[in-house]
Parts: C-alpha cells; structure tokens; sequence
C-alpha cells in the first residue's frame, strides 16, 4: 500500500482531468510510495472514458452520484487506505517536487496534522491564488483571510510569505493530511456540501490539540472557479452558510457572542451591495443562508455539544484577535503588516 495517495475530487471535469492530471502524474513518477485516485463523484460527462484511456495507472474510485466536495470525499476515502491523504482539486497544476515536503512535514512534526503547499494562480502564475495564498487565518468575527490574500485583493509572491508555520487553516484545494486523523475526526461536514469545509475541519482539528500547517516549499498552481463561479449565488449562499455554521459549532462562547451581535449588520450591508450592483439572486442567497442556519439551529447545537465533548483545547490560538475588514478597508493594511498569531 503506498504510503501518500493523491486523491482527486472529480464531477464532470473531463477537461480539467485532460489539461492538469497529466502534471500530477508525472510528479509522482519515481515516488514509490506515492500513488492518484481519482474519485468520481457521478459524472455524466467522459470523465471515466478519459480515465481508462489516457490514465491507466490512475486507479478510480466511483460514487454513484454528485454528493458535493465535503460528503464526496468522506465516502471516497472510506474506499483509499492510506497513511496520508493529499486531496488535490482537479483544477491544480503540480510541479516536480512539491509532494516531498508536506510528506516530510507529516513524517518530521508528529503534532501537525495537515499541511499544504502555497497556492499561485495558473492565470497569473506571479501571483498568489484566491483559494488559499500562503496560509489562512479568520478573524473574530469569523471572516477567512490569507497570507497574499485579503477579501478579493490579491498579492503578487515575491518571497514574503515563504517561512513555515503553524496557522489556522490550509486550502482544500491541496490538502494533505493524517488519514487516520481525518477518519477520527469524522472527515469534512458532509451537511456543507462545498466551501469552508476544510477550514471547519482545522479547527475541529485544533480543538483536539493538533496543528495545521503551511509549507511554502512546496507550491501548486491553482486554477480556481472551476465548479462555481465566484458571484455564483450558489457560491455566496454556501459560503455564508457555511461560515456561519462552522461559527456556531465551533467558536468560543465569546466569539459566538460577537458574531450574533454584529455579522447580521454586516452581512446585511454585504446584501444591499449585491443588490446595488443588481445582483438581486446574490442579495437573497445572503438571507437565505441566515433563514437556513437559523433552521438547522438544533442541529448545530447537537453538533457544538459533540466537539466540545472531544476537545482539549479551545483552538483559538491562531484566530487573528481583531476585524480584518477594519484592518484592511480603514487601516488599508495587507497581511504581511498585520501582526498575526504565531
């Protein structure tokens, strides 16, 4: 059994797999105890036909239909035994080399439990990449952020982020981890389907003593957008649903205060700005993901009760103690002048 699978997310992404996987098998040539799957999650497309023609050596995993990106690797890793799982998007492009250092980092640091590469845009292959940068943090209020990436403001990588370092969250788009680990602490939350699971699960990860970490060492290139488009209503509604929920589960009762008190205002104007731009389906997908938290409420409340249970830890060492919305839109600071937790 190899030691390291790359796992691949697949739905309908015959021309992903066509122009990326290529880089990824080719990277692990040479690497005897690396091995790709790629799991499909019920493509109607020749995204199978591609696999058995193109890629034989790739072995493949079927799901009988699209189950989303958090409850589809859950039950595609139930089938792929491993001692560490990278689960990689489709969409990635990946160099010669830049397995080797999360390996290492998982085989070095026995108290890290997942560790990514930084990630740079294919577009713009100077530039950091929206899913991830080098590295995230969220703030009190709960809004992610990244080491090259503030809100939609972008920055060029020219060095500053490269030090390794425990963090609050590493990008799903290329996320290697304990499988052992991620199997204890019940994989992604298959109720998010997609968007913000990774970060849900670092925490939860967190909150039973374990770190996350980033290895700019390594580093892919990530398309981005290729099953949502960023305005996508369907993006926004998950995005802010699922946010808030990770909040709900599992933020400190202080925390959880602060969100309940000044997120409604916020998101709220966030609406009226979607509605300005006449983005009316964007202006309903915000109240629609409140209106479903709010439903799911006992659910939730069921699910906070369970982590709690398992914690040792409150896991806020690495949430950045101050609002990133003030910091950056008044204080006009990027990330690299913020003094972030270490």
């Amino acid at each position: 059994m190899p030691k390291t699978k790359i796992v691949i997310l697949n739905w309908n992404g015959e021309e992903h797999l066509d122009r990326y996987l290529p880089s990824v098998v080719s990277s692990v040539e040479g690497l005897d105890e690396v091995s790709v799957v790629v799991a499909d999650n019920g493509s109607t497309d020749a995204s199978l036909e591609l696999l058995q023609r193109d890629f034989p050596s790739v072995e493949v995993v079927r799901l009988d239909k699209n189950y989303g990106f958090a409850e589809g690797y859950n039950r595609a890793l139930q089938q792929v035994e491993a001692d560490y799982y990278i689960l990689l998007n489709s969409d990635v492009e990946t160099p010669r080399g830049w397995i080797e250092p999360l390996v290492r980092c998982l085989d070095e640091m026995p108290d890290v439990a997942a560790c990514a590469p930084k990630l740079r845009a294919v577009t713009a292959p100077e530039s950091f990449e929206y899913a991830g940068a080098s590295g995230g943090y969220i703030d009190l209020l709960g809004y992610p952020f990244c080491r090259g990436r503030i809100l939609r403001s972008i920055e060029r990588d020219e060095g500053q982020y490269d030090d390794a370092r425990n963090l609050f969250w590493v990008s799903g788009a290329a996320y290697c981890c304990r499988a052992e680990l991620f199997r204890q602490m019940g994989g992604f939350d298959g109720d998010y389907f997609a968007h913000m699971e990774e970060i849900d699960l670092s925490w939860r990860l967190q909150r039973a003593g374990w770190q996350i970490r980033i290895i700019p060492e390594s580093c892919v290139y990530h398309y981005g957008g290729g099953t949502l488009q960023t305005d996508s209503p369907r993006k926004i509604f998950l995005n802010h649903r699922n946010n808030l929920a990770m909040l709900f589960k599992c933020a400190s009762p202080m925390q959880c205060t602060l969100v309940l008190m000044l997120r409604p205002c916020l998101d709220f104007l966030a609406a009226l700005t979607y509605l300005a731009q006449g983005h009316v389906a964007n202006f309903k997908a915000v109240f629609r993901a409140w209106w479903e938290v709010l439903g799911q409420w006992r659910v939730l409340k069921e699910k906070r009760a369970r982590i709690n249970a398992q914690s040792c830890s409150n896991g806020d060492r690495y949430i950045y103690r101050n609002s990133i919305l003030w910091q950056y839109l008044i204080g006009k600071r990027c990330a690299g002048q913020l003094r972030l937790p270490e």
